[in-house]
């Protein structure tokens, strides 16, 4: 469970933060709710409380925790399909977990392919949103501005 003030991470917008736990009326009937405010994108997310596990809702990682996550990531090399439509999909459903290894590897994996062979329309889209969602965390964790965190993403996997 999430209290309010919580910093979170929803998959696929980023970080945000409970802004309140209420109790709301749907189909379902009377039900403990989150609403969440993702600033990336300037959203306000209502979602019922007993399904934020199966939405993949989480911490936010610590600066530990993203340090040694984006180092371990960083020494990696991935190997994918040469279908750009397989190799989507599969980044799509990474993407999809929320977890900062799935995230964090799929934005090295696009990024390296970028530099040698180029991407499509789409696979450029998840780049950019990947890459989002790992600021927001590192935003959020280290409570630093865009700027700084840009520096500090690059300056981690550069230096492990």
């Amino acid at each position: 469970m999430f209290q309010e003030g919580d910093k979170i991470i929803y998959p696929m917008y980023g970080a945000g933060i409970i802004e309140k736990v209420e109790e709301k009326e749907s189909l379902e009937g009377l039900g403990k709710y989150y609403i969440i405010r993702i600033p990336n994108g300037n959203l306000r997310i209502s979602l019922k409380a007993d399904k934020s596990r199966l939405m993949g809702l989480r911490k936010i990682g610590g600066r530990k925790e993203i340090a040694e996550t984006l180092c371990k990531v960083a020494g990696t090399t991935a190997s994918h399909s040469e279908n750009w439509n397989q190799r989507y999909k599969d980044n799509l459903e990474k993407m999809k977990t929320g977890q900062l290894f799935e995230v964090v590897e799929v934005v090295k994996s696009l990024y390296d392919r970028e530099k040698t062979k180029g991407l499509s329309s789409n696979e450029k889209k998840l780049l950019s949103t990947g890459k989002r969602i790992v600021l927001s965390e590192i935003i959020y964790s280290y409570d630093i501005d865009l700027e700084k965190a840009e520096d500090l993403l690059a300056n981690l996997v550069l230096n492990c």
